[in-house]
């Protein structure tokens, strides 16, 4: 338990910051004067690599870490040689060579087990209506549920796992006095770690015959204290869930700020050419807002069309020669599919390749299908085709939930139809005749201000 403890130390930081990617030198501001985006060079050490990816991306590569057992880290997005040595462990377990970053088909593999974890704990975030606050619980371990004025808590049929929820006024409180008194209440219990912070405190040990862990917050003179008591038999389950629910255990939510989360200075797509015109289709999120849209090999391209129900963009590139179009007319008939994008340059090294990645389809009501695992970033965009080479549709990524409910898909597929009645209603006749993939895709580069 004491490296769950160590890790989850500093977990009281819970404000996920999103770290800004600075844009690159750009002459002026209007579209037309810019005619190439620099792709950054290779990255030389994987905390470098971590270092350039956005807050967001290292939240979730923590998470994902932390969920498949490698990473006993606080999850909040700062680079550590401890996140890189679990991603070099997760390599290497995997037979792969311990690099410390993660390609597109590893990290694909990564999300989806992590995934799976949480699935199997029904891993989700709620709010405790008594008190407010915010907590992950793996509502297949503790589905029992009481509460009161004074709190909540969640259990298992059998008591094996308990998580407590208590709230608690207290005269002129300090962390230190409450650490010292949580110590002691109830009898018998045994410290083998302490941390203790201005705005909170954190204890764990044994309470009798089972683990504890202990994260105490408070503001004002209310105090909250959320408790994990679990059999020792079960610390292999529940260590990665424990720090999980650490990070995700906001005691005094803030009020929720509206709008979309701030979105990256320069952003990699991926894009399909579907006539040799330079008729484009790719993700209208990626693209949206840019000042400049640019194709590397071909130059500026022109946002001509959108579908803002299903998150299509149509792009135009002039004068292009050489197109090499994909065969967007068959119809797919399996639901294991073969994603073919352009990973972020920050994923492959600085590198600019296209790749495939496993991906399966499933719906998860409303018509939206998911795909699992969600690939790597850049693949926004990406090819869907199936085993024989038909087209299948597009993958649209989507914003990245830390510590979120396990069922939100993180990936999406746009399904032929749909892409092929887009393109109809904008005049394209795609002219593809071509079954690879690879050589149709084009990386997508979008500079906003």
């Amino acid at each position: 338990m004491r490296s769950v403890l160590s890790a989850t130390l500093m977990a009281a930081s819970m404000s996920m910051a999103q770290a800004q990617i600075t844009p690159p030198s750009t002459a002026g501001t209007r579209p037309k004067t810019v005619t190439t985006v620099p792709i950054r060079p290779a990255l030389q050490k994987p905390e470098d690599t971590a270092g350039a990816m956005a807050q967001a991306e290292r939240l979730a590569l923590q998470s994902d870490l932390a969920w498949v057992g490698e990473y006993n880290g606080a999850i909040t997005g700062d680079v550590s040689e401890r996140m890189v040595n679990a991603i070099k462990e997760f390599q290497k377990k995997r037979g792969g060579k311990p690099t410390g970053v993660l390609n597109p088909q590893e990290r694909g593999v990564l999300a989806d087990t992590a995934r799976r974890k949480q699935e199997g704990v029904g891993w989700r975030i709620v709010t405790e209506p008594a008190t407010g606050a915010r907590l992950g619980i793996p509502t297949k371990l503790v589905p029992q549920l009481t509460s009161d004025a004074a709190g909540a808590k969640w259990t298992s049929p059998t008591g094996t796992v308990q998580v407590l929820l208590a709230r608690r006024k207290e005269a002129s409180p300090t962390t230190a006095k409450l650490a010292e008194q949580e110590k002691k209440e109830p009898a018998g219990r045994t410290i083998d770690y302490t941390v203790v912070k201005p705005d909170f405190f954190v204890l764990s040990g044994m309470q009798g015959l089972k683990k504890f862990y202990l994260r105490g917050t408070l503001k004002g003179d209310e105090v909250r204290i959320l408790t994990i008591l679990y059999d020792q038999a079960m610390q292999t389950t529940i260590e990665p869930v424990v720090i999980a629910m650490s990070s995700a255990f906001n005691a005094f939510p803030a009020a929720v700020q509206a709008g979309p989360p701030p979105r990256k200075t320069v952003e990699y797509a991926t894009g399909i050419v579907v006539s040799d015109d330079g008729a484009i289709v790719t993700d209208r999120v990626a693209t949206d807002d840019c000042i400049a849209l640019t194709i590397p090999g071909y130059g500026n391209a022109d946002r001509v069309a959108e579908d803002r129900d299903h998150d299509l963009a149509l792009l135009r590139i002039y004068g292009a020669r050489g197109l090499k179009p994909l065969n967007i007319a068959g119809q797919a008939t399996q639901t294991a599919l073969d994603l073919t994008g352009i990973a972020d340059p920050q994923n492959q090294g600085g590198g600019a390749a296209a790749s495939s990645v496993k991906a399966s389809v499933a719906q998860i009501g409303g018509g939206d299908q998911a795909l699992s695992p969600a690939p790597a970033l850049g693949f926004s965009g990406a090819a869907a085709t199936d085993s024989g080479g038909r087209f299948a549709g597009i993958a649209t990524l989507k914003p990245v939930i830390v510590a979120g409910p396990a069922n939100a898909a993180q990936a999406a597929l746009v399904p032929a139809d749909t892409v092929r009645s887009f393109l109809k209603a904008h005049g394209v006749t795609a002219s593809g005749d071509s079954a690879d993939a690879k050589a149709a895709v084009v990386r997508v580069i979008c500079v906003r201000k």
